[in-house]
């Protein structure tokens, strides 16, 4: 028997959201051309060969060198290998602009879903094969 049968037991904790997610990378530079200069998003931190840290809205994309992050004592080891998922989201009237400004930083776009609820989505590929999607606001809502 599972000990995770019983989840009326579990203490509940009322998160407000995921506040940073991570992406490890081969190529720092790359991954600032990339989520800077073609995606917009606002670059704060930047030690070479070590980070990259950007904002989206009030969350944060940590950009690792795993080689580095791996190594670290004072912080607890994190790094990972293989390919990864994000999503961003944009305003339901921004949707299609943003769609556009990806097409015009020729980047490609691999699929656009239209979700069960109307919710429009797409997603493309970052310079490490990570995999990026655009989601329209209140996609996940309740």
């Amino acid at each position: 028997m599972s000990k995770f049968t019983n989840f009326d037991a579990a203490i509940i904790m009322q998160f407000t959201q995921i506040k940073e997610t991570c992406l490890y990378v081969k190529d720092l530079e790359k991954t600032i051309g990339f989520y800077k200069d073609k995606i917009g998003l606002e670059l704060f931190s930047y030690v070479k060969e070590n980070h990259a840290f950007f904002r989206a809205g009030t969350s944060v994309l940590l950009c690792f060198n795993p080689e580095v992050s791996k190594n670290k004592t004072h912080i607890p080891r994190h790094f990972a290998v293989g390919e990864m998922h994000i999503a961003l989201e944009v305003e339901i009237d921004d949707y299609k602009e943003c769609k556009q400004k990806i097409l015009a930083a020729e980047i490609e776009i691999e699929h656009e879903e239209k979700w069960s609820r109307g919710h429009l989505s797409f997603y493309f590929r970052d310079p490490d094969n990570h995999c990026i999607e655009i989601v329209q606001k209140g996609m996940w809502d309740s």
